[in-house]
């Protein structure tokens, strides 16, 4: 645990990049360089989408906070580069940011380990998207494989709305999927510092929790903690650290799921970099957990000193799926 700002050294903040989650991505980058400055730490703003990787190297920085959301940024792309550079980052490495990034291998590795994850089938074109409908049935999801914040998503009705959901989640490089539409309590469990914080509800009155219900809208309702049963929340914590592990991941994050009428928790997805804007969810988890804004931006810049080695077997695991 670091007591003193200097331990840090100066701290950059990289937000923005070049991603279609860019502007989500300023948002959260200026709350996160704001709170670090209010706490003493040398903390300055860096944009990779405007400036060089070798202009990087010759700033003279000592650590940075990545708050760079989607492609580019949370993909693994500039881990990579930065372990290049011998740079500490907060939060997961090169491979688990890469395989929690692809929800296709993750969600191979989640059924691999035993950890419920709603069937799916890969989607290339309008025909595979036909035959996932059939064996799948409505409603469906519709998203690309490598997109966050619901970025290209669609919830498919019928048959009559499957061409345009295609279309929108084939835009983005690399395949598509279809994947089975759990009716039922959307829930999200915020990781940090190998912790599970409270759980999330999420109520939107909207078709599905979109990007627009996510980050612009105030219709959309949430309960924190998620549920009133001790047992119950002990389930979701346990599942969501097993999801976090899983993929190797390190740090802090957040895990997606949906619970059926059954009330059996489905792990949709891990997200190695979420939202920290007004209408983010980890920040609302950590208040809950009595931990604010500047302690929680804090304590993932606490994660640039942990060891951020991955082990060989999600490596192998992730060549396999």
């Amino acid at each position: 645990m670091i007591r003193n700002a200097a331990e840090f050294g100066r701290v950059a903040v990289m937000f923005g990049g070049i991603s279609a989650e860019r502007e989500v991505s300023l948002d959260t980058g200026r709350a996160v360089l704001a709170a670090l400055q209010s706490q003493g730490v040398d903390a300055v703003g860096w944009d990779p989408g405007e400036k060089s990787m070798h202009d990087f190297d010759e700033a003279g920085f000592d650590r940075v906070w990545i708050a760079l959301h989607g492609t580019g940024g949370e993909d693994g792309a500039v881990q990579g580069a930065l372990q290049w550079l011998n740079m500490p980052y907060t939060g997961s490495g090169v491979m688990a940011s890469a395989v929690a990034m692809d929800k296709i291998r993750s969600k191979r590795l989640f059924m691999e380990a035993g950890i419920a994850t709603p069937d799916f089938l890969i989607v290339e074109d309008r025909a595979d998207a036909k035959m996932a409908a059939e064996e799948l049935g409505f409603p469906l999801i519709l998203k690309p494989s490598n997109q966050g914040s619901s970025v290209g998503m669609s919830k498919v009705f019928e048959a009559a709305e499957l061409g345009a959901a295609v279309d929108l989640a084939t835009g983005f490089s690399g395949p598509a999927m279809a994947e089975r539409c759990i009716v039922g309590n959307e829930m999200t469990i915020a990781i940090l510092q190998g912790q599970a914080l409270p759980s999330i509800c999420i109520d939107t009155p909207r078709v599905f929790y979109d990007y627009r219900a996510k980050y612009e809208a105030d219709s959309t309702e949430y309960r924190c903690p998620g549920t009133d049963d001790p047992a119950r929340e002990a389930d979701y914590a346990k599942i969501a650290v097993a999801a976090f592990e899983v993929l190797d991941c390190a740090g802090w994050g957040r895990v997606d799921f949906m619970t059926d009428s059954d009330g059996n928790p489905h792990v949709l997805e891990v997200n190695t970099i979420p939202g920290m804007t007004s209408h983010s969810l980890v920040p609302m988890a950590a208040k809950a957990a009595g931990i604010d804004f500047g302690e929680l931006c804090w304590r993932i810049l606490e994660t640039s000193i942990a060891d951020q080695s991955e082990t060989s077997h999600v490596e192998a695991a992730a060549n396999d799926a």
